[in-house]
């Protein structure tokens, strides 16, 4: 059986979304079992069904506006985040899902779960929708607003193999965020970047891409520096959100703009249900050693089912242990170039 620990009281719909999710996984999921981390008195009103689920109380919760992440874990060991990274961290649990404060998970995971061996920086890495209807990673959203250039390429190891084993993309196209195409353009970082992806074999690169493809990108997992990439993200998601309210507001004038949205309810359902990240799950953090998913403090049950659906695949499909491989296998190159 593959243990999921959920931290029930984080997020902005705690602990009854988590709780119906959880639920809704067990049932059906066959090979997982559930450890929700809470408030057992908050927590059982909800759980009408503790199949495969039980509670581990716990005491308090991190703040979704906590200033001082590191602090608050530091100084709150017996919250339902805290407890539910350390689950992990003693193997108690194979995987963590929240939906609780992001940089408050990130310096949690850090202190609590720890880096991969030979891991030198961790990455959050959301699947994005496309044009195409196929996924697409974006990292880092977050994690990281300075990198170095080596780093990010131990972060398109992890990308590819998460693109392999968990969307079943064959050979994996990684593309580099840049204001251009051409080779040599953008800061020193993404020439550096651009040059050391050209030349690692474990790496298809497909070259600079524009942030005007993002949503029908030439690549699978599309990286950067994480200030980069998170106003990427930002702005799809302002961007979706900005065009859908416009496109009601023109359908709603007049007559006959009445009676098109009438008729178009049920396409601009399906366009809101594609561009909706609970489809999905949540993001990955990518490069500690255990697997943590970062649901979106605002999900809901069905929201909280994918991401735990996505944490068991990523456990079941072993993905740690493989990017492990790549990483030795590219250092041991590295050894015998230099």
């Amino acid at each position: 059986m593959i243990r999921i620990a959920v931290d029930a009281m984080g997020g902005d719909h705690a602990p009854k979304e988590q709780i119906q999710g959880a639920m809704r996984a067990v049932k059906e999921i066959d090979d997982i079992e559930i450890v929700l981390y809470g408030d057992e008195e908050a927590i059982k009103p909800y759980l009408t069904d503790a199949t495969r689920i039980r509670i581990v109380q716990s005491d308090g919760t991190i703040d979704m506006g906590e200033k001082d992440p590191i602090a608050a874990i530091r100084q709150n060991r017996k919250s339902s985040m805290a407890m539910a990274l350390s689950s992990v961290r003693s193997e108690e649990t194979d995987a963590i899902v929240s939906s609780g404060a992001t940089q408050a998970l990130i310096a949690g995971a850090h202190i609590l779960v720890g880096r991969m061996k030979k891991m030198k920086r961790t990455a959050i890495a959301p699947v994005l929708p496309t044009a195409s209807g196929k996924p697409m990673i974006l990292l880092d959203t977050g994690g990281n607003l300075e990198i170095k250039p080596e780093y990010m390429v131990q972060q398109a190891h992890f990308a590819s193999v998460y693109a392999r084993e968990i969307l079943g993309v064959d050979t994996p196209r990684v593309g580099l965020i840049n204001i251009g195409t051409e080779e040599g353009k953008g800061r020193e970082l993404d020439r550096v970047v651009f040059d050391l992806f050209t030349a690692n074999p474990h790496i298809n690169f497909v070259g600079n891409v524009e942030p005007k493809l993002v949503l029908d990108p030439p690549c699978d997992v599309l990286i950067s520096d994480g200030f980069t990439a998170n106003i990427v993200m930002k702005t799809i998601e302002g961007t979706v959100k900005g065009m859908g309210a416009m496109l009601k507001q023109e359908l709603s004038k007049g007559v006959l703009g009445k009676i098109g949205l009438l008729f178009s309810i049920r396409n601009l359902k399906r366009f809101k249900h594609r561009m909706a990240a609970e489809a999905i799950g949540g993001a990955m953090i990518y490069g500690l050693r255990g697997v943590v998913i970062k649901a979106q403090g605002s999900s809901k049950a069905y929201g909280f089912y994918n991401a735990i659906r996505q944490a068991a695949h990523v456990v079941r499909q072993d993905v740690i242990r493989k990017v492990g491989e790549v990483i030795e296998k590219d250092e041991v190159n590295d050894e015998s170039a230099a």
